[in-house]
């Protein structure tokens, strides 16, 4: 039986996709990425926001008319989605055969051979089940880089958020647990390692009783074949001097920090239910900048959150010139029923919102133009991504580019280089948001 499986929404999400490919690529199944080909379809579905929520829905119907067409024996849909719709997936889409609840991801070999023997059950255990962990993982990022996600669930509340209803509470995965996970996968050819989780600051404090992400960091460190290892989704008020001093002094953590922020008017901040004022975050990316002078810096911003005024914006603009981010992306607000945010009066037009996220990005455009520019002349390491079609160039990232989110390096040479490999470039032009850079001696860890 061949499956068709269909990662939607974040990279925790992907961590989820990838441990149910191993366990059921341990059973015997076989996997493809033609729809026209598969017996089975499963959707690791989102929705965190509208768009998402629109996509996931959207990728299920077209299967769903796969089916009706008898061209598909089965569909299964999991993940976020599944979870807060269960019940409206079942009545308005009956094409679908289960539904797996997000904590239910090691139910999916007796969920995918309970379907095909026509005796199809869902599983939707609580939100709060502890998290799954040391499953056989299939990667799918190339086998050069990997996510390893170090916990699940969420205890912030933010106003605007479904994240807690769908995903539960913070539960982190033991220590041990990670750091065999972390062997195993380079053992298996991975240098980079990339941590996720709703809030990776907070890990380790349901079960150890403090924050342990510097010391999961040390452990990691020392995993033989790793070269970098890379920190997403830090809240800023939970960064620790102990956090930035291992960022500092740990030569395999890349001098790159991903803190989502959402705004800088201390109002919004309030009513989003953030826990930081605007002074606290900008002594925060201070400190951060004083300790560790090459970090980069990147961030996330909500643009159109309910009552927020033309004042709020400028303060906002104001913020994003002030401190440069290196990175920055920007939401519109997503209205999510059975939020508190929801149900806020003042709830802002589509196009005023659109109109200040361009308003935002517009400005950060000529930030990022410029930092990419003044990096011309510096020696940097840099991973190799693959080759550029009929061209004698290679695409490639440095320790400032997350992948799929951030830019590209571009390398110019004859030289024959592998997927991975990581190479001396001395950067010698920018485009936009992208480097070009040329190749110096060979790479030493």
């Amino acid at each position: 039986m061949r499956i068709l499986f269909v990662s939607l929404g974040c990279d925790k999400n992907l961590v989820d996709t990838e441990m149910m490919l191993g366990q059921l690529a341990q059973k015997g199944y076989t996997f493809t990425d033609d729809e026209t080909e598969a017996d089975v379809a499963v959707v690791n579905s989102c929705c965190f926001i509208n768009d998402a929520k629109e996509e996931s829905i959207n990728t299920i119907l077209q299967l769903a008319e796969l089916k009706n067409e008898g061209r598909l024996k089965a569909l299964i849909v999991c993940g976020c989605l599944a979870q807060r719709y269960a019940d409206e997936i079942q009545t308005e889409i009956p094409e679908v055969d289960a539904i797996l609840g997000t904590t239910a991801i090691d139910k999916i070999v007796e969920t995918v051979d309970g379907v095909l023997e026509g005796a199809a059950e869902n599983h939707l255990e609580s939100i709060d089940r502890g998290c799954v962990y040391g499953k056989p993982r299939s990667v799918t990022t190339g086998g050069h880089y990997a996510y390893l996600k170090i916990a699940e669930g969420c205890n912030k509340r933010c106003t605007y958020c479904v994240i807690p209803s769908v995903r539960g509470s913070y539960r982190s995965v033991p220590m041990e647990a990670l750091v065999e996970e972390a062997r195993t996968l380079a053992e298996d050819g991975v240098k980079e390692l990339i941590l996720v989780a709703q809030e990776t600051t907070l890990y380790g404090v349901d079960l150890y009783g403090k924050k342990m992400l510097p010391m999961l960091l040390r452990k990691l460190a020392e995993v033989e074949g790793l070269v970098w290892i890379r920190l997403l989704y830090c809240y800023p008020e939970e960064i620790t001097d102990e956090l930035i001093e291992t960022i500092r002094t740990e030569d395999k953590v890349c001098n790159y920090l991903d803190m989502p922020i959402q705004h800088a008017s201390d109002r919004i901040l309030r009513k989003m239910g953030r826990r930081t004022r605007r002074e606290e975050l900008e002594e925060t990316i201070q400190k951060l900048r004083r300790e560790i002078p090459d970090i980069c810096l990147r961030t996330t911003l909500i643009s159109g959150f309910p009552g927020e005024t033309e004042k709020d914006q400028e303060e906002l603009l104001e913020f994003v010139n002030e401190m440069e981010f290196d990175r920055l992306g920007v939401f519109t607000y997503s209205q999510e029923e059975n939020t508190p945010a929801a149900e806020m009066p003042e709830q802002i037009e589509e196009e005023v919102k659109e109109r200040r996220q361009a308003e935002i990005m517009e400005l950060q455009q000529d930030i990022a133009f410029d930092k990419a520019e003044s990096l011309i002349g510096q020696h940097m390491a840099a991973m190799i991504e693959g080759k550029v079609a009929d061209e004698s160039a290679y695409v490639a990232r440095t320790y400032r580019d997350a992948p799929n989110v951030d830019g590209y390096l571009f390398i110019n040479t004859a030289r024959e280089l592998m997927t991975g490999d990581f190479v001396n470039v001395r950067i010698t032009g920018s485009y936009e948001y992208d480097l070009i850079g040329e190749l110096e001696d060979e790479f030493t860890e």
